[in-house]
């Protein structure tokens, strides 16, 4: 980090509108006929990600896309950011239309060496309450930071430019396996929804050339809700108490996946597995009325 010694954690809270326009958006995207949630329904599993975005302004956006580091995160020098996972505790799911209030600070920041090179992971813990204090949702999100390195395969252009709307990305295979399937539109739609610009999820040339990626890269988030939108198509009637999930390698743009489902009496475990093994992987904990 540069000038650790200048920054300090501190408190961030807000009160913010869960946004019926982002719900509604994000329905739209995942388009596999379940009902997008109104004013006054409550959220799925993770939708809080997409209802409660932050815009900022276009003079605070970075080289990446990212907003400009402010005081709030610790200065990290290194120039890739990823999601990396974490954890979600509900105790009650905020309503479409509803005024939360949202507290978010910087737990930990711990530096490492990997096989890559310099890494950072930067844990940020937020809590949504009620405007009268009732708990709602406790996150632990992990933010990894790491040196841009070689591109692993060659980028062709004219594979990504062939690839067409793909409609909903969800397709059942059988019982408990259904196919993920991205395109370009998909990618750019769910940044639009959450506010984020990160080029490397619809900036081809940026994604290949300055970060080294054979390809677009798919959302950490979206991966995560994906899986966590299979638990709601395959079981509507489950309440979701707690949700881990880490993202362990890159997902491109039209390459192949699939998302599986490992039931049991009380937990059910996901996994998003790509080309190459598995990207992401979801552990949800059910209540009574969802065992």
């Amino acid at each position: 980090m540069s000038e650790p010694e200048a920054w300090e954690p501190y408190d961030r809270t807000t009160e913010e509108v869960v946004e019926p326009g982002p719900v509604a958006a994000l329905a739209a995207l995942f388009d596999n006929g379940l009902p997008a949630p109104r004013e006054g329904d409550e959220l799925p599993p993770l939708w809080h990600w997409v209802a409660l975005p932050r815009w900022p302004v276009s003079s605070r956006i970075g080289l990446d896309g990212h907003p400009v580091r402010d005081d709030f995160l610790p200065p990290v020098d290194l120039p890739r950011r990823m999601f990396a996972g974490g954890e979600v505790v509900v105790h009650r799911t905020p309503k479409v239309g509803e005024t939360v209030r949202r507290r978010s600070i910087v737990d930990s920041v711990t530096e490492k060496s990997g096989r890559s090179g310099k890494l950072v992971i930067v844990q940020v813990r937020t809590e949504l309450s009620g405007m009268d204090g009732t708990p709602y949702v406790e996150e632990r999100q992990d933010m990894l930071h790491r040196e841009v390195g070689p591109s692993s395969s060659p980028s062709v252009p004219e594979t990504a430019a062939a690839l067409e709307p793909a409609g909903s990305p969800f397709r059942r295979t059988d019982g408990q396996t259904w196919e993920f399937v991205t395109d370009p539109t998909l990618l750019m739609r769910f940044s639009a929804a959450t506010a984020n610009a990160h080029r490397i999820h619809y900036d081809w040339p940026y994604a290949t050339r300055v970060e080294g990626y054979p390809g677009l890269v798919v959302h950490g988030p979206l991966m995560s809700l994906a899986l966590a939108e299979v638990l709601r198509l395959d079981s509507p009637a489950s309440r979701v108490r707690r949700i881990s999930h880490r993202n362990q390698a890159p997902l491109f743009c039209g390459q192949p996946a699939q998302l599986r489902v490992s039931p049991s009496t009380r937990s059910v475990a996901l996994d998003l597995l790509g080309p190459s093994g598995p990207s992401t992987s979801l552990a949800a904990e059910l209540d009574e009325e969802g065992a």
